[in-house]
């Protein structure tokens, strides 16, 4: 049976990341503690950096706890200061809801990123113009369960009847 609780310093941390931009050390909770419609984990990003480009969910809500640091949330837009005690909602929806977070204070920014684990999920990134579809598992849950998972541009699309 898994015990029903975990404490925030007894989460491991795993390096995760791209290039200069992105950087972080992310632990899981959700799955440690036996949640399959609930995920969260801890995610931990030097300053300067960001764990994931800007984006948003068309089939899963997140929620952002901020912890640590300070930040900048960018949202559907705008931009807003993060401290630690704010708590942050991010619907599912198109680009009026893309999101991501900035560490642009001086210290370690950190938080947790709950969400729901919605399956097929699809996001896009208005920075780069693609999308991606995952099905099988979540974004954030078992990559090795996922029996489907695509990036691309919409621009690459083709017609629904080409092929058949």
């Amino acid at each position: 049976m898994v015990k029903p609780i975990l404490n925030i310093d007894e989460i491991p941390l795993i390096p995760h990341g791209h290039g200069d931009r992105f950087e972080a050390r992310l632990g899981q909770i959700g799955q440690a503690l036996g949640a399959a419609m609930l995920g969260c984990r801890l995610v931990v990003v030097p300053p300067g950096k960001k764990a994931w480009p800007y984006h948003c969910h068309h089939g899963n809500e997140e929620m952002f706890v901020i912890l640590a640091g300070t930040g900048t949330l960018r949202h559907g837009g705008e931009e807003h200061p993060l401290r630690p005690g704010d708590v942050v909602a991010c619907p599912a929806g198109g680009p009026e809801t893309a999101h991501q977070i900035v560490n642009s204070g001086a210290e370690e920014l950190r938080y947790l990123a709950i969400s729901t684990m919605r399956e097929p999920d699809v996001m896009e990134y208005p920075d780069s113009g693609k999308f991606v579809v995952f099905a099988g598992s979540p974004s954030g849950g078992d990559k090795a369960a996922r029996r489907f998972h695509h990036c691309g541009q919409p621009a690459a699309a083709v017609d629904y009847w080409d092929g058949e």
